[in-house]
């Protein structure tokens, strides 16, 4: 067991999360914002007299995460946990189990409101963490995710609220009002959802339908939504202190071969493809841009059972150049699709698919693994690669800024530097020549950049303060 001896930087969170008892943290992934929320609930229980906490975070999280992280510091070994997780006897008899930190995961929050309900019991927990918080978002007054409307019920109930996330908006300010009202229950940025939305934002017609709207925000509308949260949102930069290598980005374009670039043109201009004998439909937008990232990667599916026929190699073969050019340094490779696994599955026959087990983590840390193939979606939260390598393949584009963002951090500079491995990040970017993948690459720059913005005016605020 080690002693806790905290960063500048998780003082600074500790610090605030203290003085201010509803708060946001963003502090970008590999930061320690674990072990510093652990300092926060050990001096809100021995000297506060607060507690016990209820940490809500991603299942893997608060199965893994939270608990070895309490077992990892000799300084918080006498917090107790109890995991809300489980069967339903289980989740009961952890909510009975006397603690000083209880975790659950953001899917059994409408569990534990139905049975406190139908028990008529109080709310327990008088300090709430919301870890990766961006699970709140969709948050509305009357509408929206049945986990963060339990969880709204008992707001009243919270004397602290902590909201911790590395990305509040990945996919722009709108992301922000939910998490918000967590905070402050609507002081600052509205009660409702469409008091926020009409005070921030304008309806842009994008079809000929009068329903066809797109909500964006005015042009002043960034700097007053940074200004109105200033007070109670802490944001950290980590090359603010530390020396860290920015991840080298590095855009491997390739040109499909004459027949699959007419496949691929077809589909953009029409609904569908013939492809062999067998009628691809796209039968609305959001289908038609799928199968062209498929066709972009080199196969599609051909019906609704999943077979798929394979239209070219390019991608294959750039990939076959990376690992050549790596030396024998493991990969780490992304994909977004199951014909995409299928393929380099078959054409790698040392890779291994990510299976979630930590013996496959541990193999491929000790360079055991030379491919590991991972689903952005599945290779989030609470996993750690950075002993394996320093190099990640995007062999697919998708629209999830996050979930981008979160593989990225899985081997990231901040992970490398605490490791101890002087290397700089390498990201490979796969890129089918005049497809839909740049434009998923775009979309994902232009969100980055309002987040960005969002932080860093947060960070100035912060430290003007």
């Amino acid at each position: 067991m080690r002693e806790f001896k905290p960063w500048p930087y998780q003082e600074r969170m500790i610090q605030f999360a203290l003085q201010h008892p509803r708060c946001g943290l963003f502090v970008p992934m590999g930061m320690g914002k674990t072990s510093a929320s652990l300092a926060i609930i050990d001096v809100l229980k021995n000297i506060f007299e607060e507690g016990p906490a209820l940490v809500i975070a991603p299942l893997a999280v608060a199965r893994n995460s939270w608990p070895s992280e309490v077992r990892k510091w000799k300084d918080f070994s006498h917090l107790t946990v109890s995991a809300i997780l489980g069967t339903t006897k289980e989740r009961v008899k952890a909510l009975h189990t006397q603690a000083d930190i209880y975790v659950i995961n953001y899917d059994n929050l409408t569990w534990l409101d139905d049975f406190l309900t139908a028990h008529n019991y109080r709310w327990p927990f008088p300090v709430v963490i919301a870890d990766e918080s961006t699970r709140l978002k969709s948050f509305r007054t009357r509408q929206g995710a049945k986990r963060a409307k339990a969880l709204a019920r008992y707001t009243n109930f919270f004397r602290r609220f902590i909201a911790l996330t590395g990305t509040p908006s990945p996919n722009g300010l709108n992301d922000l009002w939910g998490q918000l009202w967590f905070i402050d229950n609507g002081e600052r940025l509205g009660k409702s959802f469409s008091a926020f939305h009409n005070r921030w934002f304008r309806p842009l017609r994008v079809g000929a339908s009068a329903a066809a709207v797109q909500w964006v925000p005015h042009e002043f509308s960034q700097a007053q939504i940074q200004d109105a949260i200033s007070d109670v949102c802490l944001s950290i930069k980590a090359e603010d202190y530390f020396d860290l290598d920015k991840p080298q980005f590095v855009n491997i374009e390739v040109d499909l071969p004459e027949d699959a670039q007419k496949l691929y043109d077809d589909m953009e201009r029409e609904l569908f493809i013939e492809l062999s004998n067998t009628t691809v439909e796209a039968p609305n937008a959001a289908a038609k841009t799928v199968k062209c990232l498929q066709l972009a990667n080199g196969a599609v599916y051909t019906d609704e059972l999943h077979n798929w026929e394979e239209v070219h190699t390019a991608k294959l073969d750039a990939l076959a150049s990376i690992v050549e050019e790596s030396a024998g340094e493991p990969l780490l490779v992304a994909y977004q699709f199951k014909t995409d696994l299928a393929r380099i599955l078959k054409a790698f026959p040392k890779a291994r698919a990510f299976d979630k087990r930590p013996e496959t983590v541990a193999a491929f840390n000790r360079g055991e693994i030379p491919m590991l193939l991972v689903h952005p979606a599945s290779a989030g939260h609470g996993l750690s690669l950075q002993d394996g390598s320093s190099k990640l393949v995007f062999f697919s584009q998708w629209w999830n800024l996050e979930e981008h963002l979160q593989v990225i951090e899985r081997i990231g500079p901040m992970r490398q530097m605490q490791a101890g491995h002087p290397r700089v990040v390498t990201v490979y970017q796969i890129l089918a020549h005049g497809t839909i993948d740049y434009v998923a690459l775009a979309k994902k720059r232009s969100k980055r950049e309002v987040q960005d913005m969002l932080l860093d005016y947060l960070r100035s605020k912060g430290d003007t303060k």
